[in-house]
């Protein structure tokens, strides 16, 4: 069973957006130049901040390291604190997404170790299986660049649709060659997905926002996004130049660890997997 607790704090989105809105509340912390402060981590609640919880509450004291963790509901806001040193670092994102972010919006966010994939799934409230799904149905898909076209490439992977050749991870619906179920595509942020079930014939989810919605992927999912070989692993983060800060390298070491490994595998029975 997974730990239902969360970090109340939730910061609120800035004014930049990014095709996903904020819905947190404001904090005035702010991460630390200090080295020998708290390493203040911004993160996705689940389960980003749930992994997290679990080192700071776990391991960090014994290996020296003061953690703080700062709950973000979207995807934008957490890469504009590590910016502008709202925060130290962030832990929520894939390589293709922070690419095109860093791309569009002039920050300079780099990688530091890859943690866990999420799968991710087609889910649906009125139909069992993926081939059920009627003539004109209607599927909701996240609206940001990178896990629009990740979504798109489920469905084709799974033969519900046939992609142009040559379409990467800008794939739009305007990119798709084949429809032999004529399906239609509701673009919504990505957090608004899972409350669209009702809605819609069926929703691609990321993840973490169907395991916030209490779906479970590896049991839930008509169909789910392989591992294998994925780039869309989450990693840790900070601002280019800030990777040899020792308290990133601290948690770095720590985000690695058995523990952790063991910690993901029995919370989240293969809906989130160790990608270390």
């Amino acid at each position: 069973m997974r730990n239902t607790a969360k970090i109340t704090t939730v910061l609120a989105a800035g004014a930049l957006t990014f095709g996903l809105t904020a819905c947190g509340s404001g904090d005035s912390d702010s991460g630390s130049d200090d080295a020998s402060g708290p390493l203040v981590v911004a993160a996705s609640p689940v389960p980003h901040a749930e992994i997290l919880n679990f080192v700071r509450d776990n391991l960090a004291e014994d290996a020296g390291l003061e953690l703080e963790v700062k709950e973000f509901t979207d995807y934008v806001t957490p890469n504009t604190a590590t910016e502008d040193g709202s925060v130290d670092a962030n832990y929520f994102q894939n390589q293709p997404y922070l690419d095109d972010f860093n791309k569009k919006n002039g920050t300079h966010i780099v990688p530091v170790v890859t943690v866990h994939l999420e799968p991710l799934g087609l889910y649906s409230n009125k139909v069992d299986k993926a081939d059920d799904l009627k003539s004109g149905a209607t599927i909701a898909v996240p609206n940001d660049t990178v896990n629009e076209a990740r979504a798109l490439k489920l469905l084709a992977d799974n033969g519900l649709i046939t992609l142009k050749d040559g379409v990467g991870s800008e794939a739009t619906p305007a990119d798709i060659a084949e429809n032999p179920k004529n399906l239609k595509f509701k673009e919504l942020e990505a957090a608004q997905t899972p409350r669209s079930l009702d809605d819609v014939d069926a929703a691609v989810v990321n993840g973490n926002y169907a395991i916030e919605s209490d779906l479970k992927p590896a049991e839930d999912a008509l169909v789910l996004e392989s591992a294998d070989n994925s780039p869309y692993g989450n990693f840790l983060a900070v601002k280019e130049g800030n990777e040899d800060d020792p308290r990133v390298t601290k948690l770095k070491e720590l985000l690695t660890s058995d523990e952790v490994r063991k910690f993901i595998e029995d919370e989240y029975d293969g809906s989130v997997i160790a990608s270390f």
